[in-house]
């Protein structure tokens, strides 16, 4: 009796792990149980849908074409602080759209760092922006834009990287150095990073258990942002973004957890490693850190930028992880990108 109960016991513990450890499939927009499609998407060559919002001056007035490329728990509707006059006077075209899993574009369960350079420029042709765009970059979601300066660096117009989130084990960084820098993370952080690259199949498992502290990030805690941040909030918007529920509604595996995979997982290839993808000096390659950031270490970036002297690289002293979203640092980046103006901030 007592083999058959322990018998039973066992199996069910098996039961729970492996329900645990497996996500739900995501509920794709469009499908019969799936959230409705109410946006704009583009079909790429794989079959995947793509969404995508448009916003400044039309492609056939623009001086120039962006896409802009959001973070980590974000959509094509972030927020951005530039007004239609702003827009309007630099002539700007600026494309979001919904990374893969995110908000109404449709997961992609192969997803690599190399795969979301050709979701671009697959979204670029067909929306005819030319043989030439600019990107940007924002938080995790400049991982795309490494693999643009990789793979499509003759579509590239110029480039910047806003508060771009480090891979602790890319190659070219001192081991002593990405370990000081690691363990200064907290604990909750280093064994999500630590699944993420090593045992990516525990992702799930780890990141919807009730059981300990997960993920700063998701938990909102407060170690994550500086006063500037905190005072940044203030200033946004107080209304809810209508459609911010949207950012999950495919799930949580192929969106949040599928792009910690990707980019703390191992790359094709290592960034610090990248050619110049203008060796003329016919443009530029940007990058923004706040030096007061809390989610991203500025001495691992500052490396980066030592690595690659070809990268223009601008710190601001008590900038922290919203620059994006701060009026004047996100039309001083625009101004940078576009025009060459030297930022003042």
């Amino acid at each position: 009796m007592f083999g058959v109960a322990a018998t039973v016991l066992v199996a069910g513990l098996l039961v729970y792990a492996y329900k645990s450890i497996k996500p739900p499939p995501p509920k794709i927009c469009g499908s019969p149980n799936g959230p409705p499609v109410e946006s704009p998407r583009i079909k790429l060559t794989d079959g995947r849908h793509l969404s995508y919002r448009e916003r400044g001056v039309s492609k056939e007035k623009a001086n120039f074409k962006i896409i802009l490329v959001h973070g980590f728990d974000s959509s094509k509707d972030l927020y951005l602080p530039l007004t239609q006059e702003v827009m309007e006077e630099l002539g700007v075209y600026i494309l979001t759209f919904d990374r893969a899993g995110y908000g109404e574009s449709d997961p992609n369960p192969k997803r690599t760092v190399k795969s979301e350079a050709f979701d671009i420029q697959e979204l670029a042709d067909q929306l005819d922006l030319g043989p030439k765009f600019y990107v940007i970059g924002i938080s995790i979601g400049t991982y795309s834009i490494w693999a643009c300066l990789k793979y499509i660096p003759h579509r590239l117009a110029g480039v910047t990287l806003v508060v771009p989130v480090i891979n602790f084990w890319w190659p070219s960084f001192p081991p002593k150095l990405s370990k000081e820098v690691f363990r200064k993370q907290l604990n909750r952080d280093k064994v999500k990073l630590t699944i993420a690259h090593h045992f990516p199949s525990l992702v799930y498992w780890w990141m919807t258990q009730k059981w300990f502290p997960y993920s700063s990030i998701m938990e909102r805690h407060p170690i994550l942002f500086n006063k500037r941040d905190l005072e940044t909030i203030q200033q946004m918007p107080q209304v809810l973004d209508p459609d911010e529920h949207k950012v999950r509604q495919q799930g949580v595996y192929e969106s949040l957890h599928r792009d910690m995979m990707v980019h703390f997982g191992k790359w094709e290839f290592d960034p610090m490693e990248l050619k110049n993808p203008f060796p003329n000096n016919e443009a530029s390659v940007f990058l923004w850190e706040g030096h007061n950031d809390k989610l991203v270490p500025f001495e691992l970036q500052r490396y980066v930028a030592k690595k690659l002297p070809w990268i223009r690289y601008h710190e601001v002293a008590d900038g922290g992880h919203l620059l994006i979203h701060e009026r004047a640092a996100c039309e001083a980046i625009f101004r940078q990108l576009l025009l060459g103006e030297e930022p003042c901030i």
